[in-house]
């Protein structure tokens, strides 16, 4: 039987700010795990206030863990010369969950596309070098659903299994959510579908 890959390479936390110099403009590199578009507009909103007298604030990401969806933005570069650039580093490294930002200082030199390219591919690279990256298993969320006396069977099965606990509701019935690495998807339905007043149902997140 085939092991289904359920990891993923990410970033711990944001790198600390880099800076590359190229003929008097200055590129200055960041990294961040990111999960949605919508800390990506605040991060690079912030970064735009942080340096509001840059020229250009050029970034690229990469969201999802099975279905990955990426952009790109040169922001006033010429076309293909910052954004993907920074983006194929993502590549090369293999991250996903990562947004790469790179702030360039106009220094008066025109570096010309290829100059340009080199310089936005040296910054997301030192960005990442400067970045913790860490490895994260791809993992399933079912809600199951018994009643009490049921409970002793289903914590077994938790125990049994190690299944972390993501919440817990105890009402007229009970509902726990719980998480297992993906690879281990169908060997936990199997268990919970086997046992008798007890009910599993995916979640998709």
């Amino acid at each position: 039987m085939t092991q289904i890959k359920d990891t993923y390479k990410t970033l711990q936390n944001p790198s600390e700010e880099i800076l590359y110099k190229e003929k008097n403009s200055k590129f200055f590199g960041y990294a961040f795990p990111v999960t949605n578009e919508n800390e990506i507009k605040e991060i690079v909103s912030e970064l735009k206030k942080q340096h509001y007298n840059a020229r250009h604030w050029c970034y690229a990401y990469q969201i999802g863990t099975e279905h990955m969806y990426y952009r790109v933005n040169d922001d006033g570069e010429p076309s293909n010369s910052a954004g993907m650039p920074i983006y194929g580093q993502i590549q090369s490294f293999e991250v996903t969950n990562v947004l790469i930002v790179v702030v360039r200082y106009f220094g008066g030199v025109k570096l010309g596309v290829g100059g340009l390219i080199s310089a936005y591919k040296t910054a997301a690279q030192m960005a990442l070098e400067n970045a913790f990256i860490i490895e994260k298993t791809i993992d399933i969320h079912f809600l199951i659903t018994f009643d009490y006396k049921n409970m002793n069977k289903v914590m077994r099965v938790v125990k049994e299994q190690q299944l972390a606990i993501i919440s817990q509701k105890m009402e007229m019935n009970c509902q726990i959510e719980i998480a297992t690495r993906k690879q281990n998807e169908e060997k936990i339905n199997q268990i919970f579908e086997s046992l008798y007043e007890i009910t599993i149902q995916k979640i998709d997140l």
